[in-house]
């Protein structure tokens, strides 16, 4: 048989895998400095970009797409083209997938600490990235799919079916949940098509399934791939793995719903939620025995081997996260945990255990071979995964007791019926030393990954330049393509890729459709409310100020209908009242109080106060300030007729005078604010001595009413009062 020669591409694997590294450090260092805002909050007084509520989405876009992204293409590319006997189908489109995935990063990099944030957890990029995404993701599924085709080996391999999930799920998911219109096309600025309730099942349909099917499935993949190969074991059950892949990818979409548990969400949808979350143990347990399992034998070279250490504490962590999913989407559960710090050890147990451990078993196992040298210190390895390991443990626990802390005092009442702990911020105070512990735990974990980093540099250093890898392989022989005698149904589809991918497409999909579809198209879904109305044009500029400094990082605006909520906040949440949020903003942890009913609830000076130094009004509140939102400089509203208009597009009953008399409207509804501030003595006379000082520098002096924080100050003003009002007119 005629062997062929051809080279592996190992140049485009080591640049993914530097890219991960790099900013895997950068990633973990931003959340750092997050976990260290909550000990100290105003420890960047002041500097807008270095803020809480813009560095927190940078810090979770860095670590989910940049480090585990690029981590991820690494080990695909280096396992794919040695799976498939064949080099990459084609150069291009390699370099166009690393290329362009590391411009998104640094634009994200650039715009999130800007303000530039749709508010969509895990997807908060503007308009122009979404589309780059979308780009650069179907050329790296381009790339996959030309690659099989071309293959040197009949039959797929089973982390290669996980691969082909990966990129349909996440093409789904992004293109459904990303659908928005541009302000304009030269302003980094969008609004959801979907609007509350809607928009809120369709955000968490994604951000669940962007968790299942960029920070599971593709890990996966690498498991299957990395650990036979460290441990020179084949895989535990191949029949076992058949089961795992199409249960996981059919079950996995339908889950996204127990996000929303007790909500404005339709009940079917809910337990529909429910049922397929506690589904979905079966099917992530059988990956995880799978994985455990493979070591059977070789258990002696986990004790003396990083490379499996890393492997099965990641494992071990993915059945604990897999485990404790199911559990908190039951609804009794789901009352305690959900809002509270509780959410945030879950998470981090499968980012920092699961997806971190197995990138740092996966480099520490494939970048020696591809310099074509041994890894420079196996003691430092070790190292890094004690420290690495103790790292997690000390930030999960902590935040395990913060959450059943912030759970019980939420929900006490005393014998008369008023809350025992009616103060919010006796909770917050409450928990500072765990948080306090949670960044010692993060230090920790962060000092691992810098270890990582000498330890590759001296193994590169040691080693010989990484090159492409020259290997040959038979061509591959026409046979039958229908199945053969003996040949079981799963392994006539092994070798047939397009059979496999739509196969693969209609069990990923068909979650999605039965969910989503009947929530757009069946107005029942969500009853309507008279007394609702569109926000003003300086609401709508002061909601998307709100947006922008991130305040839903921090406080949800969704009553549940509990006792505890409904005394502590007021009436709970109806759908009704969310049909012109464009999009949701729910949130999903209260750092602070909800917001629904805020509106009313204190006056615009305690609003201007509390914003300016939170410590003023609410001591030992852990908030920072919001001090450049009341510089002397004028708000930007040049877009806000096309805002408007965007709206109207969307379905919100704007009127053309609505529009036309936009700025008007603003101005007068600003002056009023500006009005009641001055009853205050002291604004009055802080507001008089800076019109001085700014004339005695010779600035132009802008009037409060001008200002960003007037804006801010109706958009909190106006939260749930729509139906606090007596007869609404029809």
């Amino acid at each position: 048989m005629e062997m062929q020669q051809f080279y592996y591409d190992n140049k485009i694997v080591r640049n993914f895998l530097y890219a991960a590294i790099a900013f895997g450090v950068i990633g973990m260092l931003v959340g750092l400095i997050v976990a260290f805002f909550y000990l100290f909050p105003n420890m960047t007084d002041g500097i807008s970009w270095l803020s809480y509520g813009r560095l927190r989405p940078l810090h979770t876009n860095a670590v989910i797409f940049a480090f585990v992204g690029n981590g991820v293409f690494a080990g695909a590319y280096y396992s794919l083209q040695r799976l498939l006997k064949t080099r990459m189908f084609s150069d291009f489109l390699s370099q166009l997938n690393f290329w362009g995935w590391q411009i998104i990063i640094l634009g994200a990099a650039i715009t999130l600490p800007l303000g530039y944030n749709s508010s969509k957890e895990y997807a908060e990029l503007e308009w122009p990235f979404d589309i780059a995404i979308a780009v650069i993701w179907v050329a790296f599924g381009i790339n996959m799919i030309g690659t099989i085709i071309k293959r040197r080996e009949r039959h797929i391999y089973v982390a290669i079916w996980f691969y082909i999930a990966t990129f349909i799920a996440v093409a789904l998911l992004h293109i459904f949940n990303n659908l928005e219109i541009p302000v304009s096309w030269t302003a980094m600025k969008s609004y959801s098509v979907y609007a509350g309730v809607q928009d809120a099942l369709v955000q968490w349909w994604y951000g669940h399934n962007a968790v299942a099917f960029f920070l599971t499935t593709p890990i996966l993949g690498l498991m299957y791939y990395y650990v036979p190969k460290a441990a020179n074991r084949p895989v535990y059950s191949y029949r076992l793995s058949i089961i795992h892949f199409w249960s996981l990818i059919f079950i996995y979409i339908w889950a996204g719903p127990h996000h929303l548990l007790y909500s404005a969400l339709p009940d079917w949808a809910q337990n529909l939620g429910v049922v397929f979350s506690v589904m979905l143990i079966a099917p992530s347990w059988g990956g995880m025995i799978n994985g455990l399992l493979t070591l059977r034998g070789v258990w002696d070279k986990v004790r003396v081997d990083p490379v499996l250490k890393f492997m099965v504490v990641a494992i071990t962590g993915y059945g604990m996260s897999t485990f404790e999913g199911p559990m908190l989407s039951l609804k009794n559960v789901n009352a305690i945990a959900h809002f509270t710090d509780w959410i945030v050890a879950h998470v981090h147990v499968g980012t920092l255990a699961w997806n971190g451990f197995m990138m740092f078993g996966m480099t520490y196992w494939m970048l020696p071979r591809m310099a074509k040298t041994t890894l420079y210190s196996k003691k430092l390895a070790n190292f890094h995964f004690w420290i690495g390991t103790l790292g997690i443990i000390l930030y999960v626990l902590p935040m395990y007791v913060a959450g059943f802390t912030q759970a019980s005092m939420w929900k006490q009442f005393n014998p008369d019926g008023s809350l025992v702990y009616g103060n919010f911020l006796e909770t917050v105070t409450q928990i500072i030393p765990m948080h306090a512990m949670r960044a010692i735990g993060g230090t920790l974990y962060f000092i691992g990954i810098l270890t990582l980093v000498y330890n590759v540099i001296q193994t590169v250093r040691q080693g010989s330049p990484i090159e492409d890898e020259l290997a040959e392989a038979p061509a591959l022989t026409r046979i039958s393509p229908y199945q053969l005698k003996g040949e079981s149904w799963h392994s006539w589809l092994e070798r047939k890729p397009v059979q496999f991918t739509i196969y693969t497409t209609i069990a990923v999909a068909i979650g999605g459709i039965v969910q989503i579809v009947p929530m757009l198209v069946v107005k029942s879904n969500i009853p309507t409310i008279a007394s609702v109305k569109p926000y003003t044009p300086l609401e709508l500029e002061g909601r998307d100020l709100y947006i922008r400094e991130g305040c839903n990082n921090c406080h949800s605006q969704l009553v549940r209908p509990f006792r505890s909520e409904v005394k502590r906040y007021g009436e709970y949440s109806k759908s009704g009242e969310y049909v012109y949020d464009h999009p949701f903003l729910w949130g999903s942890k209260r750092t602070g109080p909800d917001l629904h009913r805020v509106g009313g609830k204190y006056n615009d000076n305690w609003h201007f106060n509390h914003m300016y130094d939170p410590q003023s009004t609410s001591p030992n509140s852990i908030m920072p300030s919001y001090k450049w939102m009341f510089d002397n400089k004028a708000m930007d509203h040049s877009l806000i007729e096309k805002k408007m208009e965007v709206m109207q597009t969307l379905g919100v009953p704007y009127t053309a005078e609505d529009v036309t008399n936009a700025r008007k409207s603003m101005d007068e509804q600003s002056a009023e604010i500006e009005k009641n501030l001055h009853s205050d003595p002291d604004f009055v006379k802080a507001y008089e001595e800076s019109k001085k000082n700014a004339l005695a520098r010779g600035n132009e002096f802008v009037p409060m009413k001008d200002r960003e924080i007037v804006a801010l100050i109706a958009y909190l003003q106006r939260l749930g009062t729509d139906i606090k009002v007596k007869n609404p007119t029809k």
